[in-house]
């Protein structure tokens, strides 16, 4: 297991506060072995653009990248039958092992995945799902390539998205954890991470489950890797900070648990990997947006502590009120966050100094006024343009796109779960020439909770 903590030591690279802890409780056991390098993933990129294909996440679903296989879509839509019929024979061939090799299960299971991606395949897989879902998982624990486990971790994430249901945690999280603490691989952790992040959210896990998987990912932020067997494996720890991140917006209250959490996070700022850096950023400030929330009808505001953003407030807006403190050591947050946010170090590429200076700015403004949001970021989706302008919608939608990549438009135009994850925002241009109401509150939850669709607003 590559040694990155050890390796940013001897380059003069700061680490994190539990990192340095254990190599100095190690250097009088053993002799520290040779520093091996290794590629860091993609960092997130939160500008605001036109186009959602403009943004990159943090890390990769997988380096078996599901974009490599030769057929285009369109070609597979050109065949006799087109793209349903090559569907059905994907699942055929996926359901019954007999008599295939690895190579050809990763061909199979990769065009199965492009279909899924590039179409809206609900009602063509579902009668399917309680066969696919085992044999996936059959290779996904026993495949005989790395690659093979990876891209049937990917295809299960495709059909829960796809095909939400409410037991389907019952049968997958067990194993799904399994495969987390259990792979030999780093590649495979990191999409068992991500699959296991979308079967609590669309499978139907109770809240106790979802909290019990927030503490397993948060145990593997705290020990960097270490409690998984993936000692400073940073694409592991980012993978376990956005699969938090993304169950974390499915609970309206985290006041109990936010000084615990944002301790660990605090402590992933010193590490030595900007994505790692900006996924514990983006995570802090996720959870000071949920220390905030709108004023109700029957609240005097006399009695309230009303966040006033200087950069966003106005008079006849929304209210919001802090309702409780988040972190005991805010005023230390503030300055290593930043710190962070005005970083210059050479040791950064030019890439992830424009990353940490466009990312980290707006973290500390949410620290500092929790109703901030995160920097606009415009996703065109047809005809209308949707403005993700909140912590709790950037996690969503970098986790649908984790695992949609191309395919999101498709699958937020068709694929009810999809889209009521992260309901439509309009600009205020928009909504005044669709007729759409422009009362609607400033920062209301969205409600796709645990594979069921409850009662409630997005907001502005």
């Amino acid at each position: 297991m590559h040694d990155l903590r050890r390796q940013a030591l001897e380059s003069g690279k700061t680490v994190s506060r539990k990192a340095k802890s254990r190599q100095s409780s190690a250097a009088s056991s053993k002799n520290a072995s040779p520093a091996v390098s290794r590629n860091a993933s993609r960092v997130a990129s939160r500008s605001a653009s036109d186009d959602e294909g403009n943004l990159s996440d943090t890390t990769d679903f997988s380096t078996a990248s599901i974009d490599d296989l030769s057929a285009s879509i369109e070609e597979i839509d050109d065949q006799p039958g087109g793209w349903t019929q090559h569907l059905a024979d994907m699942v055929t061939l996926i359901t019954d092992r007999k008599r295939s090799s690895v190579q050809g299960r990763e061909g199979t299971i990769n065009h199965f995945s492009r279909i899924l991606m590039a179409h809206y395949a609900k009602d063509e897989i579902f009668s399917s799902i309680e066969e696919l879902v085992p044999a996936l998982l059959k290779c996904a624990r026993a495949g005989a390539s790395e690659r093979e486990s990876v891209l049937a971790l990917k295809a299960i994430a495709l059909i829960l998205i796809t095909a939400p249901s409410d037991v389907s945690y019952d049968t997958l999280g067990q194993s799904l954890r399994s495969i987390v603490t259990d792979a030999q691989s780093g590649e495979v952790k990191v999409a068992a991470i991500h699959t296991l992040s979308v079967a609590v959210f669309y499978g139907g896990a109770s809240l106790e489950e979802t909290e019990d998987v927030m503490t397993l990912l948060l145990e593997i932020v705290e020990s960097d890797g270490t409690s998984v067997e993936a000692e400073d494996d940073a694409d592991v720890v980012t993978a376990s900070l956005e699969a938090w991140g993304f169950l974390a917006t499915q609970l309206d209250d985290m006041e109990d648990s936010s000084e615990e959490a944002v301790d660990a996070l605090a402590d992933q700022l010193e590490s030595s990997h900007t994505n790692v850096q900006i996924a514990a950023g983006e995570n802090i400030a996720l959870l000071y947006e949920k220390s905030c929330t709108e004023l109700e009808e029957d609240e005097d505001p006399q009695d309230a502590e009303i966040d006033v953003d200087p950069e966003t407030y106005t008079a006849n807006g929304p209210k919001m009120i802090r309702r409780y403190p988040v972190y005991g050591r805010e005023h230390m947050l503030i300055q290593k966050l930043s710190e962070l946010s005005n970083i210059s170090t050479k040791r950064l590429s030019k890439k992830d100094r424009r990353t940490m200076h466009s990312s980290f700015p707006d973290i500390v403004k949410t620290v500092e006024h929790p109703s901030h949001g995160t920097k606009t970021l415009r996703v065109g989706i047809g005809g209308n343009v949707m403005h993700i302008k909140t912590w709790e919608q950037l996690q969503r939608f970098k986790a649908l796109k984790r695992v949609l990549q191309s395919g999101f438009v498709i699958h937020y135009t068709e694929n009810e779960a999809v889209f009521e994850t992260i309901p439509l925002i309009l600009s205020e241009r928009q909504r005044t020439t669709k007729g759409v109401s422009t009362t609607r509150p400033h920062s209301g939850r969205m409600e796709y909770v645990n594979g069921m669709l409850g009662v409630g607003d997005d907001g502005e």
